[in-house]
């Protein structure tokens, strides 16, 4: 393919433009950052960041690019393109899959990696990331008339929390057993209640439910077989 300058406020912009021209990642071309732009001072003395694309570079598929088919794609442009007008300099690519909300895997799950401020995204127990991933759905649905589900992760902070949850329910689920006594963990949202269910589904010794209202709903473990005096929940 033959060489080509594109230009943008920022060398991502001008990256992310080439990803849209071509079709495909920045992985999967060359480029030469000719010009890294400058804000300038109240846009007085701005200038736009160049780069060269050079040529596309044949590689490997690998069992995640084969997901990533016309859906995926739109997908990671609606995230790349709010996050620019949000003003990150981030980037979502298509991870391994990840516990949802409906299903005990989804096949699309997207992380947000780039900024040193990123974590903003995530916000209070999560809920801004919920929040943009509501949003891309919402903008998903619109778009295609039988759309994925998808989970929006950012800086793999659903991953570590889904491993910690895990961890803790069996931890939880070892002292219930040798205690005889129901435990109930802090509130949490609905996607952290079902990490819970789901770890101890299939323990023959431990059952789960939820309790609560809205943002106070949370997870009690308890042992099987309790007769109805004996269950009596104590709160951490």
């Amino acid at each position: 393919m033959e060489s080509f300058e594109i230009s943008g406020k920022s060398v991502e912009e001008a990256l992310h433009k080439a990803e849209k021209k071509l079709g495909i990642s920045r992985e999967e071309f060359k480029y030469t950052v000719l010009k890294e732009g400058k804000s300038g001072i109240l846009g007085i003395g701005a200038e736009e960041a160049r780069i060269l694309v050079e040529s596309i570079e044949p590689i490997e598929p690998v069992a995640q690019e084969e997901k990533e088919d016309d859906t995926t794609v739109l997908i990671k442009n609606i995230l790349d393109e709010l996050l620019q007008h949000m003003g990150f300099k981030a980037h979502a690519a298509l991870e391994k899959p990840l516990l949802s909300e409906e299903n005990e895997t989804t096949t699309l799950t997207f992380n947000i990696t780039g900024d040193d401020d990123i974590g903003i995204l995530i916000g209070r127990h999560g809920q801004t990331m919920s929040s943009l991933q509501y949003l891309v759905r919402v903008m998903i649905s619109r778009k295609l008339p039988e759309p994925p589900s998808i989970i929006v992760d950012v800086d793999g902070y659903k991953q570590r929390r889904y491993e910690a949850l895990r961890a803790t329910a069996k931890r939880i689920a070892e002292q219930v057993k040798t205690r005889r006594t129901p435990f109930t963990l802090e509130p949490m949202p609905a996607f952290e209640r079902r990490i819970v269910h789901l770890t101890l589904a299939n323990d023959p010794n431990v059952t789960t439910q939820s309790i609560g209202e809205g943002d106070s709903r949370k997870v009690v473990i308890m042992p099987k077989n309790m007769t109805r005096e004996t269950r009596t929940i104590n709160n951490r």
